[in-house]
């Protein structure tokens, strides 16, 4: 390929000139430059192979061979306008409806998580004929203009908060205002969102929807209390809003036990919309809201169309349909499962040996460990997290990355192909560091009382 001709120097050169500079890279001080990859691994340029923790965009693993095949066929044969009909479009509508409740039965095509989360907003402002909305904190739904407007993550480095948007509680259990210790932490949490309904209705407005990810990730990769969701939903239709699940990053049986993590909240539970995004395609740009019959319909009843040049085009339905196929055949789900209990299970064990770990939580292949100073006051420890982040890369070639509202929680969302020596590995290159952060806190703690005594020494002697 063209790329593989440049030096990385002149790679990074050129980017400086031609790319905004907002658009940031993974270690910006000194970036991995990627020139394959196959499975969760990548490859740079020298042939360094790397383990990937980061890309759950790449969810069946990074260049499938039967992802590409699909691709390349379907390529070869055709790729146009959605306006014309295929039989890919609605073959692929098939198969994403038997994986979702029987409720959620239409579906819009589009390219991106943000564009369906933006189309999600539109709907449901239509159908319910209200404009305010609600999300949790730090919450983000995407880059358009009207998703940073209830990404609270964005708008408050930004444009701050509109009039129409209010913002709940983040359910976390473990430093929210309702720990896991609370009787009932989902129905403490959803009442906080019944409370912010009343509120806003006081002030004479009125709820089109309530927007959250069935995992929040931004958030910290946290695990939303049972019976949270069912409680929230019935507050908000009472209010005459609909309830919109962001599955753009939690989707496609990364939990493992379930197809979607909102089913994580149980079967009397079921969103009035759902958005799905970055798995979907494997890479490919390839994203959907599914919603129901009777929402659909007063979108359609506003007399304006609604169209997509790209979105559910023959190729990206062809590459979504073998996707589902992958998962399928080869059990990821229940490599997910496995894998992912395993890897929680041992850094639990990590745990009890570093008290810098403060939590560990996820389901499947989503995992968050947060990393804190002090475990009583959980103080968060964002620059150890960041230096084990750069150690990893460093020293044992492995790919993560932070998040959470201090960017003190290491994340993994690998591909879903992630093995239990993976998962071995990492936590026993994790291991080796934090006792190194451990052993470096404790020598600094000493030089500091040696030179407090050296200072009370020659005060006595003076």
């Amino acid at each position: 390929m063209a790329s593989n001709l440049l030096s990385k120097e002149d790679t990074l050169a050129m980017r400086r000139r031609f790319i905004g500079q907002s658009c940031r890279l993974f270690y910006s001080d000194d970036p991995v430059k990627i020139v394959r990859a196959r499975g969760q691994y990548l490859f740079d340029e020298n042939g360094k192979r790397y383990l990937d923790c980061i890309s759950n965009v790449h969810h069946v693993g990074h260049c499938h061979p039967s992802i590409t095949k699909a691709a390349a066929e379907q390529m070869d044969l055709l790729n146009t306008n959605t306006r014309f009909l295929h039989d890919n479009l609605v073959l692929y509508a098939d198969r994403l409806a038997a994986t979702l409740p029987e409720r959620l039965s239409v579906f819009y095509f589009v390219n991106s998580g943000s564009e369906a989360n933006d189309l999600a907003l539109r709907l449901a402002r239509q159908y319910t004929q209200h404009k305010d909305v609600i999300v949790l904190d730090h919450a983000y739904h995407g880059h358009l203009v009207s998703l940073i407007d209830i990404s609270p993550y964005k708008f408050r480095k930004l444009t701050g908060q509109k009039e129409w948007v209010h913002v709940a509680p983040l359910p976390d259990t473990y430093r929210g205002i309702y720990k896991e210790d609370e009787p009932n932490p989902g129905r403490a949490y959803a009442n906080t969102v019944r409370d912010l309904i009343e509120e806003v209705h006081s002030k004479g407005r009125k709820i089109a929807a309530f927007f959250a990810e069935s995992m929040p990730s931004v958030g910290g990769q946290l695990i939303l209390p049972q019976g949270y969701s069912a409680k929230v939903a019935e507050y908000v239709r009472a209010a005459g809003g609909v309830f919109v699940a962001d599955e753009v990053q939690t989707g496609f049986g990364r939990v493992g036990s379930h197809f979607w993590a909102f089913q994580l909240q149980g079967a009397d539970f079921c969103p009035d919309i759902v958005t799905m995004g970055k798995p979907m395609g494997n890479g490919h740009p390839l994203a959907c809201v599914a919603t129901t019959a009777e929402i659909a319909g007063a979108f359609t009843d506003n007399g304006v169309e609604y169209f997509n040049t790209f979105g559910g085009n023959p190729v990206s339905c062809a590459i979504g349909l073998a996707v589902l196929e992958v998962i399928e055949k080869e059990d990821l789900r229940g490599n997910a499962t496995r894998v992912g209990a395993h890897l929680k299970d041992l850094f639990t064990k990590l745990k009890a040996r570093h008290q810098m770990i403060g939590d560990v939580r996820g389901e499947g292949l989503f995992v968050g460990v947060e990393l804190v100073e002090d475990r009583q006051k959980k103080t968060p420890a964002t620059k150890a997290a960041a230096d084990v982040v750069k150690r990893l890369k460093v020293e044992d070639r492995i790919c993560v990355s932070t998040d959470g509202p201090w960017d003190n929680v290491l994340k993994f969302k690998p591909a879903m192909c992630f093995s239990m020596e993976d998962a071995e590995l990492v936590v026993r290159c994790i291991d080796r560091i934090l006792t190194g952060i451990s052993h470096f806190a404790i020598l600094k703690v000493c030089r500091i009382h040696l030179a407090a005594d050296s200072s009370t020494i020659s005060a006595l002697l003076l």
